[in-house]
C-alpha cells in the first residue's frame, strides 16, 4: 500500500525562499532540480492510439480513454517519510490540440475546455509518474463518424527550465474490432479432466485486421499440455497466488475481414489439476502487426514453443450472439474443500499462563483460488473458556463480540488458501479461577456450502483443567461449551491491552488478512459465498453478518 503524499519541510521551503526572491527583486521563482542546470526531461504520457468501435458496448459514456500525466526523472514511491519529491517548481503549461478530430470523432477535453482544444496550468512537478496527472481525454463517435476515419491529438508542453517530450495520439474509427467466443463448461466435468476449449474471435470492426495475436492464461490449477511453435509460453510460480499460472502470445498473420468469425484450427486443450477449484481461464485477439507480435514474442520470460504452428481458419455461419468483448470461465465448477479447526488443552492452577495453539488447516483435494474476489478472507471464532484471560493473542485474531455479554476472538485466513495449508494460531491465557472442564469453542461459521460438504470438524475447543470425563481434549466436535457466532462489530485491543503475536504456520500460505470493515468468506474459488452487501444470518444468536466489500473482476 502507497503511504499517503504529504508535502515536505524542504518543499515549503522551496516556496519560502522563492517568495522571498520575488520579494527582493531577484529574478523568478521558477526551480528545476536538473544535473548542469540542464532543463529537466519530463515526457507527457498516456495512450497513443484509441480505437473507437462502431459498436455499441453498453460501456460508461463518460469513461476516459485516454489519461494524461508527466513523467519526469526520480522514483515514484514515497520515502520512510511518505514524501513524493518535487524536481521541479515553476509555471508550465500543458496545450491539448484536438482540432485533427474535427469531422472524425467527439471528444471531451480535461482543464474546462470547451471546444477542440485545452490548456492546463500547473505549477509542481512530481519524481516519477503516479502523482503528475494532467487529465482525461473521453472519445466517442459521432453523426460524422464512419468506418476508417482517422485523426490525432497533439499535447505539447512548455516551461522554464523544463523540456517536454510531446505526445501524439492516433484515433482511428471503426477499425478492426475483435470479439472472443463464449465459453462455457461441459455437463459432468470435473477436476482432473481436460477442457477442449473452441477458442476463436469475430471481427465486428468496419476495416480488415492485418494480423492478429492471442493472448490466453490459465491459473495455478490449469496447464496446457500442446506447444505449438508460432506461440511463446510463461509460467509463473513466484509470488501471489493470484498471479500464479501459465501465459501464452500467439502469432498470426494474414488478413481477417471484418464481418467474419474465425476458429482456432484445432480447440485448445486445458488441464485441469486434481485440486483445481473454480481456476480461471481466459483468453483474447489484439488485431496486431507482424512488427508488433515479434516484439511481444520477444517479452522477457517467455520461452518459444516446439511444436506445429497453431492456425486460424473462418468459421461459416457463426452467429454474432456467440462471441463477446469478454471470454473466461471458471474451471472445474465442482470439487471440494474440507477446512478443519482443532483445539488444544491445558492444565493449570489460579495465576498460571498457559498455552493454547488453535489448528487450521485445508484437507483439499480443492485449493482456494479467491481468483474472483482477489483474495477475500475466512474468518473463524474463538471463544475464551470460563475463569480465564487472554494475555497474548496471534497478529491476525481481534477481540469482538462473540454474542450478547460474551467476548471473544475473530480470526482471519487469507485467501488464496493452498490444498495443504496447516496455520497455527498461539494463544497465551491466565487462568484467574481454575473452573473445572472451562471450554472456550473454536468455529467456522455452519451454513450450506456445496464444496465443502464435510462440516462437522469446522468446531474445536480450548479446554483447560479437562476432568476427564466426557469434557473434551480440545478436539474437534465436542458438544456442550458456549457459542461462537461472532458478531459483526469488534472492539479495539484484546483483554490484556497486549498487540499479540503472529500465528505461524508450517504450510506455504499465511494467517491474517484485512476484514475490509465487514465479515467476509469466500466460497469455491473466491467466489464470495453471498455477493456484496448481502446478508448472512449465521446460527446461534441469530446474527446477521454485513458483506462489505464487492467482488472484483476476474
Amino acid at each position: 500500500m502507497r503511504r499517503p503524499v504529504r508535502r515536505s519541510v524542504f518543499r515549503a521551503a522551496i516556496g519560502l525562499v522563492a517568495a522571498a526572491a520575488l520579494a527582493a527583486g531577484l529574478g523568478s521563482a521558477s526551480t528545476a532540480f536538473a544535473e548542469d542546470g540542464a532543463p529537466l526531461p519530463v515526457a507527457i504520457t498516456g495512450a497513443s492510439h484509441v480505437d473507437l468501435s462502431l459498436q455499441s458496448d453498453g460501456e460508461d459514456s463518460d469513461e476516459p480513454q485516454v489519461t494524461l500525466r508527466l513523467a519526469a526523472p526520480g522514483s515514484d514511491e514515497p520515502g520512510d517519510d511518505g514524501v513524493i519529491p518535487v524536481v521541479h517548481q515553476g509555471p508550465y503549461t500543458i496545450k491539448i490540440d484536438a482540432a485533427g478530430l474535427d469531422g472524425v470523432a467527439a471528444v471531451k477535453l480535461p482543464c474546462g475546455a470547451k471546444g477542440l482544444t485545452a490548456v492546463c496550468d500547473g505549477y509542481e512537478i512530481n519524481a516519477g509518474e503516479t502523482y503528475n496527472e494532467i487529465g482525461d481525454i473521453r472519445l466517442s463517435v459521432d453523426a460524422d463518424s464512419a468506418a476508417g476515419d482517422f485523426g490525432t491529438i497533439k499535447v505539447t508542453g512548455e516551461g522554464e527550465g523544463v523540456d517536454f517530450a510531446p505526445l501524439t495520439i492516433d484515433v482511428l474509427v471503426g477499425g478492426p474490432e475483435l470479439l472472443g467466443r463464449k465459453l462455457s463448461e461441459p455437463k459432468g466435468f470435473a477436476a482432473g479432466d481436460t477442457y477442449e476449449a473452441p477458442v476463436g474471435f469475430r471481427n465486428v470492426g468496419g476495416l480488415p485486421a492485418d494480423g492478429t495475436v492471442l493472448h490466453f492464461h490459465g491459473s495455478r490449477g490449469l496447464s496446457f499440455a500442446d506447444s505449438y511453435g508460432n506461440c511463446a509460453y510463461k509460467h509463473t510460480t513466484e509470488g501471489s497466488l493470484l498471479y500464479q499460472g501459465t501465459d501464452a502470445i500467439c502469432t498470426f498473420p494474414g488478413t481477417y475481414k471484418g464481418g467474419t468469425a474465425y476458429t482456432l484450427s484445432e480447440p485448445l486443450k486445458v488441464k485441469t489439476a486434481a485440486f483445481a477449484l473454480r481456476d480461471g481461464f481466459t483468453y483474447g485477439f489484439s488485431a496486431v502487426g507482424a512488427k508488433k507480435a515479434e516484439a511481444l514474442l520477444e517479452n522477457d520470460g517467455y520461452t518459444p514453443g516446439t511444436g506445429a504452428p497453431l492456425t486460424l481458419e473462418e468459421l461459416p455461419g457463426a452467429s454474432a450472439g456467440d462471441y463477446a468483448r469478454y471470454s473466461d470461465l471458471d474451471l472445474p465448477s465442482a470439487n471440494t474443500y474440507d477446512l478443519v479447526l482443532t483445539g488444544a488443552s491445558a492444565q493449570g492452577k489460579a495465576g498460571d499462563t498457559v498455552k493454547a495453539e488453535i489448528g487450521f488447516r485445508n484437507d483439499g483435494p480443492a485449493w482456494i483460488s479467491a481468483l474472483r474476489s482477489g483474495g477475500e478472507s475466512i474468518a473463524f471464532s474463538v471463544a475464551v473458556p470460563e475463569g480465564a484471560k487472554v494475555t497474548r493473542s496471534p497478529e491476525r485474531c481481534n477481540l469482538t463480540t462473540i454474542e450478547e455479554g460474551v467476548k471473544g476472538y475473530l480470526c482471519w485466513v487469507e485467501t488464496p488458501l493452498l490444498e495443504n495449508t496447516k496455520l497455527s494460531f498461539p494463544f497465551e491465557l491466565r487462568i484467574d479461577k481454575v473452573v473445572k472442564n472451562a471450554k472456550g469453542k473454536v468455529a467456522l461459521p455452519t451454513w450450506n456450502n456445496p464444496v465443502e460438504p464435510e462440516q462437522s470438524n469446522n468446531t474445536a475447543w480450548i479446554v483447560l483443567n479437562g476432568t476427564g470425563d466426557g469434557g473434551g481434549n480440545g478436539s474437534q466436535g465436542s458438544s456442550g461449551g458456549p457459542s461462537a457466532t461472532p458478531q459483526p462489530t469488534a472492539s479495539g485491543d484484546d483483554a490484556s491491552g497486549s498487540t499479540g503475536t503472529s500465528g505461524g504456520s508450517d504450510g506455504t500460505s499465511s494467517s491474517g488478512g484485512d476484514s475490509g470493515g465487514g465479515l467476509a468468506f469466500t466460497g469455491a474459488g473466491g467466489a464470495l459465498l453471498l455477493g456484496g452487501s448481502a446478508l448472512l444470518a449465521l446460527g446461534l444468536g441469530a446474527v446477521i453478518i454485513v458483506f462489505v466489500r464487492r467482488r472484483s473482476a476476474a
